[in-house]
């Protein structure tokens, strides 16, 4: 199957910003195996490049793992601290793509490369293209849906006693709104 414009209603090729306050990135993670708890990053920036040809686009984000919250404050002083994130020596996550496969004209596969707690471990998140339109301003935006699941063990984030209590998988879900750059 080939993805391209013709099959990608409204495709906008650019340089894309996203758009933190229309933005989620989130994610949940089991606890003593019977609930899950959720939790977002509230800080983030990312650039998204849709190209000519969609299969040669990319994308670079940035989190700031302070920014944590998973609406209770002391457990999110435990995830900030050296049992999980450690966001003292590791104020940062990032991730790179490093290449798209299409599943279907509105779904993909995004390849790359994500940094955490000083570890740099491939991953895939399955994208889904949610469309291009307008912005209230009459300027393109872009819309994007994508999940993965990573073992925060493949990090080295223990979690110290604690992380007996809580799975080893984070499922990761981003809901991304970008407004495409002014030149």
């Amino acid at each position: 199957m080939s993805a391209d414009t013709a099959v990608i209603d409204g495709y906008v090729a650019g340089t894309w910003t996203i758009d933190t306050v229309h933005s989620d990135v989130s994610f949940y993670v089991r606890h003593l195996g019977v609930s899950k708890v959720r939790g977002h990053f509230a800080t983030f920036e990312g650039t998204i490049v849709t190209a000519e040809d969609p299969l040669q686009s990319s994308v670079n984000a940035v989190i700031k793992t302070s920014s944590v919250s998973t609406n209770n404050e002391t457990r999110d002083a435990h995830v900030r601290g050296e049992d999980f994130l450690d966001v003292e020596k590791y104020p940062e996550m990032s991730f790179t793509s490093t290449a798209i496969r299409p599943q279907t004209s509105e779904l993909f596969e995004v390849d790359g490369e994500l940094t955490l707690h000083g570890v740099t471990k491939a991953v895939t998140l399955t994208l889904e293209l949610n469309g291009f339109g307008k912005g209230f301003d009459g300027n393109p935006v872009a819309g994007f849906s994508a999940a993965t699941e990573i073992s925060r063990g493949d990090f080295g984030v223990t979690g110290g006693a604690a992380g007996a209590a809580v799975s080893d998988k984070i499922k990761i879900a981003l809901e991304i709104e970008a407004g495409l750059a002014q030149s």
